[in-house]
């Protein structure tokens, strides 16, 4: 029996209708997504492609560079086109290259949400996410410092990341969450409740590290076996394993070639089987 193709759109808040398969930013800045990136045309040319090739949500963050990531964005496609839905984060900072520390006070995640209204020239944030919580601080200050600026008119939507189900529940107390960013792939799936959460409320579900490339291409892994009988390859067989999940999951594959780029926009065109699905799943 072979499982019916997902559903190639979803709509974030109900009102940002994007195509599930979209582009993360993480991997423009520099090595330990700190700096300048060794190739900037070729960071400008890999995000023009991502829009060229279908791409209408792209995933970034102020901490990637820092501000690196969203600068780039902005110089390869401003104007934007219509359709394209940009989400940034805010409430991580970086002391040097792969260092993060979460800062969570409301006068600082203000200030951060005016500098990426700036760097991705824009007048509205469609989608701003909490990077993480900052345990110092309370929840409710956290989010409600979005939710003043989303009353103002500079943020559309709120998102959450690497949250409990729990942290989940206690944000959408707060303010509408429409989104949820985290660690989920064919081999971590230590968030499997939360995108159950995500799924059973019509929330956004964007797996972070969507392909978990060195555990998957192993030469005989089921993942490399499924992949040579759909003569595809096993990142585009992560990636329509993670669509065909949940309707609600929105992979944002990232990297910083083209040729990459292309191979992972074609696991849109790819369907698995109950049987292949099966295999997968019992990968964890």
């Amino acid at each position: 029996m072979t499982a019916t193709a997902p559903a190639d759109t979803f709509a974030i808040g109900g009102d940002l209708t994007v195509h599930r398969l979209g582009y993360g930013a993480m991997q423009l800045p520099g090595p330990g997504v700190w700096g300048e990136p060794a190739d900037r045309d070729g960071a400008l040319r890999v995000v023009r492609a991502a829009v060229e090739q279908g791409v209408d949500l792209i995933d970034t963050a102020d901490s990637y560079g820092p501000f690196v990531s969203e600068q780039v964005i902005a110089e390869a496609l401003h104007p934007y086109p219509e359709d394209l839905v940009i989400a940034t984060k805010a409430g991580l900072t970086r002391q040097g290259p792969g260092i993060w520390t979460a800062v969570g006070r409301p006068a600082y995640l203000k200030q951060q949400v005016e500098l990426s209204l700036r760097h991705l020239r824009v007048e509205r944030i469609d989608l701003i996410q909490l990077h993480r919580i900052d345990a110092d601080v309370p929840l409710a200050d956290q989010l409600g410092a979005f939710k003043e600026l989303q009353d103002e008119g500079k943020v559309r939507h709120i998102g959450v990341s690497e949250v409990s189900v729990e942290e989940l529940r206690a944000a959408r107390e707060i303010v509408d969450v429409v989104s949820v960013q985290n660690l989920y792939n064919l081999t971590n799936r230590q968030s499997q409740d939360v995108l159950d959460h995500a799924t059973e409320n019509g929330i956004a579900f964007i797996p972070w590290f969507p392909i978990a490339t060195g555990d998957l291409a192993a030469p005989h892994s089921p993942v490399a076996d499924v992949a040579r009988e759909l003569d595809a390859t096993p990142a585009q067989v992560a990636l329509a394993w993670l669509l065909q999940k949940s309707p609600v999951v929105l992979p944002i594959p990232g990297t910083k070639s083209v040729e990459h780029l292309t191979e992972n926009m074609g696991a849109a065109r790819l369907t698995l089987s109950d049987e292949d699905m099966a295999r997968l799943d019992a990968l964890a």
